[in-house]
């Protein structure tokens, strides 16, 4: 079941031009009738959601929607439970913090998909950095707490953020300005499944370029933790993303020359994060910081992004390839001296101090604005 390497292309490009017929339809409702602001306040009440759960207190559309999407995945098993888990339980830092980076920056190398966050609410405009991550940074904590794809939990988080992405296709379609024969459909299956990838995959390949080491059967767990994920967006079967670790890296390694490309809207998303990590980090730790971001998403795509260049490229990278240098690159920031290293990588010691540093970005995100849950939009502002 779902995408091979044989048939990704034709079926990504069928992907390209469907939505979520189902909780489309809900949204589009709720949008008509004004209701966007009263279910966005039920979404606080709805912490779960489990096959057979009392649905009876909410509006018996959304109940009936709720009640169909609670469903697990029809090839899910216990083992895959535990082997996400094991994922997590060893390296959940260190994944958070990389999905809020070099994830998101990852998303935004899809034109369509900046364009489409950009144009969309206050995910785009002047606190959109924060509220993306705030958005986000629910998703990837809950993927890594104890029980979360037990209790429902995950699941309920993740289809209120499949909602909201109905509610951006609703808008765009009631706007009448999306250029459907350009675009495909807003949010379409193709982006969700691809952005599945880019938290998944590209994140398992980022690992590797930072030198830390993810055990296959891990890897493996990751990737169910994803399949699960991609199922309560709403995607069907045949789209979602592969448990296997080298099926989901030999598909994503096909497609990603083709997804990814410069955009300016990719720019300008890319410029507001690095602008608002800077509030978090002191200079010299925040060009470390930039430049571990560089280091895992490669050169070329960092600079598709518009990821600024520093001079600790230069110092890291002799180091990770296990050449003889100076190490103690930023004064001493990373906590090292000026001493002679072979074979050292400077990235693993600059993930430690980012983790730290991005556990305080997560928690503003989340509490600044007491919005830490998933928000559907009534209407559209267009920032440029």
């Amino acid at each position: 079941m779902g995408l091979t390497t044989a048939t990704v292309a034709a079926e990504l490009e069928a992907a390209n031009k469907i939505g979520d017929p189902k909780a489309d339809q809900l949204v589009s409702d709720l949008i008509d009738n004004q209701e966007i602001d009263g279910v966005n306040a039920l979404f606080r009440t709805i912490g779960t959601l489990k096959p057979g759960q009392d649905l009876s207190q909410l509006p018996p559309r959304l109940a009936e929607f709720l009640k169909e999407a609670s469903a697990a995945p029809p090839d899910w098993s216990e083992a895959d439970v535990k082997a996400a888990e094991s994922f997590f339980a060893h390296h959940h830092g260190e994944a958070t913090m990389l999905q809020g980076t070099v994830g998101l920056i990852g998303t935004y190398l899809s034109p369509t998909g900046a364009f489409t966050l950009r144009s969309t609410g206050r995910l785009g405009g002047v606190d959109g950095p924060g509220r993306r991550l705030s958005q986000s940074s629910r998703l990837f904590l809950d993927m890594g707490n104890k029980n979360a794809m037990r209790d429902g939990t995950l699941a309920a988080n993740v289809t209120k953020v499949r909602l909201v992405h109905a509610s951006v296709r609703e808008l765009h379609k009631k706007s009448g300005e999306w250029d459907y024969a350009t675009w495909g459909e807003p949010v379409p299956q193709r982006y969700t499944t691809g952005a599945a990838f880019v938290f998944s995959t590209e994140i398992l390949q980022a690992m590797a370029r930072l030198g830390i080491d993810v055990a296959k059967d891990d890897a493996r767990g990751f990737m169910c933790a994803w399949h699960y994920v991609n199922h309560y967006l709403g995607t069907p079967e045949k789209w979602l993303l592969p448990k296997n670790p080298d099926t989901a890296a030999d598909l994503w390694n096909q497609q990603r020359e083709t997804e990814w490309t410069k955009s300016d809207d990719g720019v300008f998303m890319t410029r507001q994060a690095i602008d608002f990590y800077k509030k978090f980090y002191p200079p010299g730790v925040h060009d470390a910081f930039v430049s571990m971001v560089r280091h895992a998403l490669t050169d070329k795509y960092a600079d598709m992004a518009g990821l600024p260049r520093s001079v600790l490229d230069a110092a890291a990278k002799p180091l990770a390839a296990g050449n003889d240098v100076i190490s103690g690159i930023g004064g001493g920031l990373l906590g090292g001296g000026v001493k002679k290293a072979t074979g050292v990588n400077p990235y693993k010691e600059i993930v430690g101090i980012a983790s730290k540093g991005f556990n305080e970005i997560q928690k503003f995100a989340l509490t600044h604005d007491q919005d830490d849950q998933p928000q559907m939009h009534q209407e559209l502002h267009d920032d440029r």
